[in-house]
């Protein structure tokens, strides 16, 4: 699969999280409310859980590991300290792309990402985005690898935590909620590639890794009209919101995924900073952030299209 890694990313500092504050009762599991949430707590410490979680991709023969990106590390670069949190990129085409089949936005959250982080109580936390999640956000409900897929994902994590996978109801998420789309005044490489420098030409941000699902579609033998997602990141403006909601970290770093549909329509499509906003219950003491963010993405996904 076509990538490039970096480990900068957009990381968090060592607060106490709005939607994960915890509840005052030391021997009770603090769980995470985010919705479409799956999440496990572990029974091993975090190095042991991330690494187990790492191995157990890297041994499957079907999977690719994409990136993996050490927020810690990346706060630290930036002069700011934060617990345990690190997240890894992994992807099955043979899995993913009967999804993106049925509906190429679905890209946006693909391929899969496992994020393990500890919060303020020390708990160690597995978490993913549900399939009933990407079912309900993209109307994937038809996608015959679906099963599949949550039980690889489910089956990942419950044997590296020792422990049940509890699922937050997706009930509040509707149907192309929060992705934002613009059309595209240029052909699909055109777009892509003014996507592409202007992140690239952009001190503020960093390239975390590119995506060609097209790609990776036709490496299976499946195929799949151009769809292609880039991932980067910028600290200054992500820390704040994962310093108020720490599960804020799944939606992160930023994404945008650049397709073509059935009329040979090009698109730029990304999440709108307050879907993140309302998932993670991220406070309104980050709405000029927010605000910042928004423009931001928008700036660069009009400089692609025009």
């Amino acid at each position: 699969m076509k990538s490039i890694l970096s480990i900068l990313s957009l990381c968090f500092v060592l607060v106490s999280c709005g939607g994960d504050d915890d509840n005052g009762d030391p021997n009770a599991f603090n769980e995470p409310t985010t919705a479409g949430l799956s999440y496990s707590n572990s029974q091993s410490d975090f190095i042991t859980t991330y690494n187990g979680i790492r191995a157990t991709l890297q041994s499957n023969s079907n999977i690719s590991v994409l990136a993996e990106v050490n927020h810690t590390a990346n706060a630290q670069s930036v002069n700011q300290s934060l617990r345990n949190t690190r997240i890894i990129f992994f992807g099955n085409p043979i899995l993913g792309t009967p999804v993106m089949q049925e509906n190429q936005l679905a890209g946006l959250d693909l391929p899969q990402h496992i994020l393990v982080y500890e919060n303020a109580s020390n708990e160690v936390i597995a978490s993913y985005n549900s399939v009933n999640y990407l079912s309900t956000r993209y109307g994937v409900q038809s996608a015959n690898t679906l099963p599949q897929i949550e039980s690889a994902l489910e089956s990942i994590v419950n044997t590296t935590t020792q422990n049940e996978v509890l699922t937050n109801s997706s009930a509040s998420i509707n149907s192309g909620q929060g992705v934002i789309t613009l059309v595209s005044q240029n052909n699909f490489s055109t777009t892509y590639n003014n996507l592409r420098n202007s992140i690239i030409d952009n001190t503020n941000l960093s390239l975390v890794f590119e995506l060609n699902h097209q790609e990776n579609a036709q490496n299976a033998g499946l195929s799949l009209r151009p769809t292609s997602v880039i991932v980067f990141g910028n600290p200054n403006l992500g820390t704040p919101l994962m310093q108020d909601s720490q599960t804020t970290a799944l939606d992160l770093p930023q994404k945008f995924l650049v397709w073509e549909d059935e009329n040979g329509e090009v698109k730029v499509s990304y999440n709108n900073p307050n879907f993140l906003k309302s998932r993670h219950l991220i406070s309104n003491s980050q709405n000029s952030t927010l605000e910042d963010i928004t423009n931001a993405l928008n700036n660069l996904a009009i400089s692609a299209t025009n």
